[in-house]
């Protein structure tokens, strides 16, 4: 018998331990050890029943049992020093507090997943993993950030194989009210339940899309979750927050709509029921976020009282904008058909907004483009004065990728900048790691984050502490693997092989990720016997433990999947490699500290970062790598291996063979004898190295480990990148706000004012010669050159305009490189609108040498000389 509704019934608590409540609708418990533990003691057979959720715990434990830890003098007072704890947690200053009056006095982060914790699985990858931790990182230093997301029905998917390998998805649906979660409601008089918040957007053809608005709480930071399965909406709009990624086409639009429109209405509803600061920063989480600019630029042409004009809006928001892009190729942004958005922005979802404005903001009309298309992260780039990608060579990909919207500008100069993306410590390092550091140098030295006092520690103890971890990952990985088989349809009696799968003495390799096809999850594939060889070495013998969900519409992705699952279904190697379905974050929290070497081998440069070498580096591990994403930038030769890469002019074919082969020759000559702590003797002969002896405790290994801990723990940190975001974005994009807001949005229309006259005059700006003196027939380094531009500037002024000289070393192509610039000085006006600059360089190199003079436009209230995509150049 079925029921024909199911909901959930939230546990009354007695009033000694009430304070639980709070403890697990708080997402600070999901990296919060205290307070997990806390949880486990209550019921260790529970919490391990379900699975580590607080809310689940709570609702199994029976109304006797309830009481009676309500009667326990140890349990209340365990609980009442948790929730005092939690108190302080969130009210204390901490390191934002101390910054002063730049800071801005909020922050809104919208994104369209997030990955706080599997209890609430609103995350499908990387993105989502990177916004949890941003909003926890920001938690922890008290970032007064509010997020803004979607609550999927059924978040991404759960992953299972059939008996011939393929991948199959389910989608389980999910209760909010078993979550924690808390719907927003409209404040009431009488004491009952207020009505819920609801915000509305109008859809073509008469319709509207409606959606309530949950709240999480993770630590400090308010995340706000819209939901358009309400009574309200008919059974089309209802299904708009089905799934994470679900559908394509309108459905997606209608997403980012909501998420981008509907969030900015949700954010003005939360203002106005907490008394919560309006945000003074909008940050634009890759671009499916990106019509929140819409909706800001709606709010300001739609104002009774102070109504701008198109232009005055677009500059406003502006500068109060921080865009960030995740993604290093053209295939990952969403694209739209033109047609399709006027169709929707017709129905009077910005009514104000001119549709024609509104098109052109994600029209591709630059070369290689599509005017026909509509691309979010084009929008997202035009909607934001400040822009970044998320690691230094993403940064360098982005600006190339992009540099269509700034044509006669070097990609250097393209105004985006990048933030390296960073892990959120405490979720990811183990426990046992914590625990070492806590008994070897106290709670302080744990809470300072002191990476360095990894050299403090035993060789011996850090040995014995990689050994704990690699079995902690066995056992996990043993139940995980039976009960996928199970699901695969073999019966208990074919399993018995899975209890001796892996060994914890052997070198254990991870690889986990999403499964596009640039990720190349197969490439260890690429020589099955070479594989096979390392995998069974009598001396040197490698284990790998492999996961990863491939999209649903990606049968590429499936089959790598299919082509890895049945080489490890092999019975002389299923004991050495195993692929886990249902990649999530209860797997990887034994995963990442498990493995001694982290792998990951895309095809360079298309990995924007790539956290989980970061997340498997914080706890110890050793990265073997493509030198891709964060890697690029943070791998010195004692922190693991660089896998080399095959020259761009290889086919694809070509490129995975050498690279390929590289992987193998590494794994045999490098990671896998320092790992036994082979040493190799002296004088050995023509046949090559022997080994002389087999250290019991690996030196060089426990060393780089040691130094990976040290050097790379702070490096990859998200409270460093939480700095960085506030230091070099939040914190300018306020000020810039704030000056273009200030006496009735006096910046903002002096702005846009000038803008409008900068682009009607730009055509005619035209650098009629250039000419220089004070060389000598043989130039020297050091000899001084005066540089005199002739420029016609027509309607425009010397303070309208910046005029540089850039000089560097020029190339046979007369391309210059290794550039500097230097300003010129407006020294006569010659009449008609003509301009004499002048200036001086002084040579500094020897070689060929050469320069050039180019016009930019300049006005205080732009962040970049590139800014508005205008340049004349000699």
């Amino acid at each position: 018998m079925k029921a024909i509704r199911r909901f959930t019934v939230r546990t009354v608590l007695p009033e000694p331990i009430r304070p639980l409540a709070r403890l697990a609708t708080n997402l600070r418990w999901s990296w919060h050890r205290p307070t997990r533990e806390l949880f486990a003691s209550l019921n260790p057979a529970l919490w391990e029943a379900s699975q580590h959720d607080p809310i689940a715990l709570l609702g199994s434990i029976s109304r006797e049992q309830l009481q009676e830890l309500a009667n326990n003098g140890d349990v209340v007072n365990r609980v009442q020093e948790a929730a005092a704890d939690l108190d302080r947690y969130l009210s204390e200053p901490r390191w934002y507090q101390g910054l002063g009056e730049d800071a801005p006095a909020c922050i809104a982060y919208f994104s369209p997943e997030f990955g706080i914790t599997e209890v609430l699985p609103q995350y499908s990858g990387g993105l989502g993993i990177l916004a949890g931790d941003h909003l926890k990182a920001a938690s922890d230093l008290g970032v007064p950030l509010i997020g803004v997301g979607l609550l999927y029905q059924a978040g991404y998917f759960k992953q299972s194989l059939s008996r011939d390998a393929w991948q199959q998805e389910t989608y389980p649906v999910l209760d909010p009210d078993g979550l924690p979660l808390t719907l927003l409601r409209q404040p009431s008089k009488d004491g009952a339940p207020g009505k819920p918040v609801q915000i509305s957007l109008p859809l073509p053809n008469g319709r509207e899309l409606h959606a309530h608005v949950w709240r999480a709480d993770v630590g400090r930071v308010p995340l706000l979750l819209l939901d358009s399965n309400v009574p309200s909406n008919d059974e089309a709009a209802r299904g708009i927050t089905d799934r994470l990624y679900g559908g394509g086409g309108d459905h997606r639009l209608q997403q980012e709509l909501l998420l981008g429109m509907g969030g900015v209405k949700a954010l003005r509803v939360y203002q106005e029921l907490t008394g919560t600061p309006a945000p003074e920063v909008f940050h634009t989480n890759e671009g499916h976020a990106g019509f929140l600019g819409i909706e800001r630029i709606q709010e300001a042409m739609s104002d009774a009282n102070d109504p701008l004009t198109w232009e005055e809006a677009l500059a406003a928001g502006r500068a109060s904008t921080v865009f960030t892009t995740h993604t290093p190729v053209p295939a990952g942004i969403d694209r739209f058909e033109a047609i399709q958005i006027k169709h929707f922005f017709e129905a009077g979802l910005a009514r104000a907004v001119p549709v024609e404005k509104i098109l052109e903001l994600g029209r591709e009309n630059f070369d290689g483009g599509n005017p026909s298309v509509f691309n979010m992260a084009v929008m997202g780039l035009r909607l934001a004065q400040r822009a970044n990608g998320v690691a230094k060579l993403h940064g360098v990909v982005s600006r190339e990728m992009f540099s269509g919207l700034w044509p006669g500008f070097d990609h250097s100069e393209i105004p985006i900048t990048s933030v390296t993306n960073g892990v959120h410590v405490p979720t990811w390092v183990d426990p046992r790691i914590s625990s070492l550091a806590r008994q070897q140098f106290g709670a302080e030295a744990e809470a300072l984050g002191r990476w360095d006092l990894a050299y403090n520690v035993s060789d011996e103890d850090v040995w014995a502490l990689r050994r704990e971890l690699r079995v902690q990952l066995i056992e996990d990985v043993r139940r995980r693997l039976r009960a996928s088989w199970k699901k695969r349809g073999a019966a208990d009696a074919e399993l018995g092989w899975t209890e001796k799968v892996l060994d914890p003495d052997v070198l254990t390799i991870g690889f986990a990720r999403r499964v596009p096809t640039y990720k190349r999850l197969t490439l260890m594939l690429r020589n099955p016997k070479r594989l096979k060889a390392l995998l069974l070495d009598p001396k040197h013998p490698i284990q790998l433990v492999i996961a990863g969900k491939s999209h649903p519409a990606d049968d590429a992705g499936k089959k790598m999947i299919q082509d890895l699952v049945r080489f490890t279904d092999d019975p002389e190697v299923r004991h050495r490699i195993v692929f886990l379905p249902n990649y999530d974050i209860a797997m990887a929290r034994t995963l990442f500290p498990g493995c001694d070497v982290w792998l990951n081998n895309p095809l360079r440069p298309l990995e924007a970062c790539g956290t989980s070498g970061m997340k498997a580096a914080i706890n110890g591990s050793l990265n073997l790598s493509v030198l891709d994403g964060w890697w690029d930038e943070m791998y010195d030769g004692e922190n693991g291996w660089a896998i080399p890469t095959a020259n761009n002019g290889a086919s694809a074919d070509e490129r995975d063979d050498i690279e390929a082969a590289a992987l193998y020759e590494l794994l045999e000559t490098q990671v896998a004898p320092r790992f036994y702590g082979t040493t190799v003797a002296q004088g050995a002969g023509a046949a090559g190295p022997s080994e002389s002896s087999v250290e019991k405790v690996p030196t060089h290994w426990v060393s780089m480990i040691k130094h990976t801990l040290a050097h790379l723990g702070p490096a990859v940190s998200a409270e460093r990148m939480l700095h960085d975001y506030v230091n070099n974005l939040y914190c300018p994009a306020a000020v810039s706000g704030r000056r273009a807001i200030a006496e009735s949005h006096k910046e903002a229309k002096d702005l846009a004012a000038w803008t409008s006259k900068v682009r009607s005059a730009w055509p005619d700006v035209v650098v009629e010669h250039v000419d220089s003196v004070g060389v000598s027939e043989e130039p020297q380094v050091g000899d001084s050159l005066q540089v005199n531009a002739y420029v016609a500037l027509n309607s425009l002024t010397p303070d309208d305009v910046s005029v540089e000289v850039a000089f560097g070393r020029a190339e046979e192509t007369d391309e210059l490189s290794d550039i500097v610039v230097a300003e010129l000085d407006s020294l006569e006006d010659l009449g008609n609108g003509r301009h004499l600059f002048h200036g001086s360089l002084v040579i500094n190199r020897s070689g060929s040498f050469g320069y050039t003079v180019r016009v930019f436009p300049k006005h205080s209230a732009l962040a970049s000389k590139a800014e508005l995509g205008l340049i004349a150049n000699a």
